[in-house]
């Protein structure tokens, strides 16, 4: 919401994705999911320079305003998204914070947290926040990493919850904010659809029975949905605390033949297919960190 009194996230407007995705066809060639997934090492050896546009959590704005640019573009791309979103009616708590610091300044936000008995960042800490979100202020930071990684997801949402529940209605928020079954169907049946598992949370942090069913569930509720094949995964957050060899290792188990984290870079060939790097649109040609 580019509208909203603290922006919480660095999206692009419409016309500037079109720009950019105009700009990057000076500089390689955009490859079809499908093409993609089939023979993954040709793509990744080939001396051609490929394109894979990729989009996280499922969003109603990605299929309203992204897939009508891509279409009269004839770009393909693939669409990431949870599953808790619809099967359950439920809101992503990463989405939760996203929300309320769109309408809450950091001090505000800080204080209610702190008021939960949230911990208490290290210098350390703070740095390494200013690290992974570089895009953010210092406040904007520490308030992301706080929650991301200093709480489990269960100590998370109960902090959350009653703070989101007092701004927001979780109902509407669903409908406003992420795709509908019917258009999961739709992007599935051009090879459009991955998962972003289940519930959005770290995966590299959870147990290995969590891990497990956040990889496996999200697939199985996808492919019964759309009765197609969910070939490809992006680890929510896509660090490497969060996209690890293991995280890797249970992702090709539970059927995914590629995997995609948050390392910025290229992939070249020999690479684990189920750790592949992205950039952000922010550092591409066009992107407003590009140099």
């Amino acid at each position: 919401d580019f509208s909203a009194r603290h922006p919480s996230i660095f999206g692009v407007t419409p016309k500037d994705f079109e720009k950019q995705l105009k700009l990057l066809a000076n500089s390689g060639d955009f490859i079809h999911p499908n093409h993609f997934i089939s023979d993954i090492e040709h793509c990744l050896s080939d001396k051609s320079n490929y394109y894979l546009i990729t989009f996280d959590d499922g969003l109603k704005e990605q299929f309203d305003y992204a897939m009508p640019i891509l279409d009269s573009l004839n770009i393909q791309a693939v669409f990431f998204a949870n599953s808790i979103n619809r099967e359950e009616g439920k809101v992503s708590t990463v989405h939760k914070i996203h929300l309320l610091r769109s309408v809450l300044n950091p001090a505000d936000f800080s204080q209610m947290l702190n008021a939960g008995n949230a911990p208490i960042l290290s210098d350390a800490e703070k740095q390494k926040a200013a690290e992974i979100y570089r895009y953010d202020d210092a406040d904007s930071a520490a308030v992301k990493y706080l929650l991301n990684f200093k709480m489990d997801f269960t100590e998370q949402e109960t902090l959350i919850k009653p703070i989101f529940e007092k701004h927001f209605s979780e109902s509407e928020t669903v409908e406003n904010l992420y795709m509908s079954e019917e258009q999961y169907k739709d992007l599935a049946q051009r090879g459009f659809l991955g998962s972003h598992t289940h519930s959005h949370y770290p995966l590299g942090l959870l147990s290995a029975p969590q891990m497990e069913f956040e990889l496996s569930h999200s697939k199985s509720y996808f492919e019964k949905l759309t009765n197609t094949e969910i070939a490809m995964v992006s680890y929510p957050y896509g660090t490497k605390e969060t996209s690890t060899d293991e995280v890797a290792e249970t992702a090709r188990q539970a059927g995914y033949k590629a995997g995609f984290t948050t390392d910025r870079g290229q992939n070249k060939a020999n690479q684990n297919h189920l750790l592949l790097n992205r950039f952000d649109c922010n550092d591409l040609p066009g992107g407003r960190n590009f140099k």
